[in-house]
């Protein structure tokens, strides 16, 4: 039986900068909420957008007013789970799906892992990608 890797917990600010109200210090995510953050954020930045760093992103913000088919849909998981792989090392990644909603223009993107070394249940993230502007 392979031994479990035990994991320290995990801390991060949160991007909303809202003041806790005892301690006057930045909101902090913890955990969880932290690696979640970390995952989406990842999907969510652009090819290109992080500097010097090409490999990071993912062209799926680019792909919102693409025809929606397989032949768009098969690229977007590829990329999605390559870049959780590479550059999330905290996550056992389970399972990515894309499904398009081709009236509204918009993307549903249900990413599922398990978070290694802490004994929690296996975490989904959930989300609709759409335009900003029609």
């Amino acid at each position: 039986m392979p031994v479990q890797k035990k994991s320290r917990g995990f801390r991060d600010i949160s991007l909303s900068f809202q003041k806790h109200p005892i301690t006057r210090d930045i909101v902090t995510l913890k955990d969880a909420d932290a690696i979640k953050r970390a995952v989406q954020n990842l999907v969510r930045i652009r090819v290109g957008e992080v500097f010097f760093r090409n490999d990071i992103g993912t062209k799926l913000t680019g792909s919102l007013f693409e025809l929606a088919n397989d032949d768009l849909v098969d690229p977007l998981i590829s990329e999605i789970e390559t870049v959780i792989t590479n550059f999330e090392p905290r996550v056992n990644l389970k399972n990515v799906s894309v499904s398009t909603i081709p009236d509204e223009n918009s993307l549903n993107v249900e990413i599922a892992y398990d978070i290694i070394g802490l004994p929690l249940p296996q975490q989904t993230i959930d989300f609709i990608l759409e335009p900003t502007r029609l």
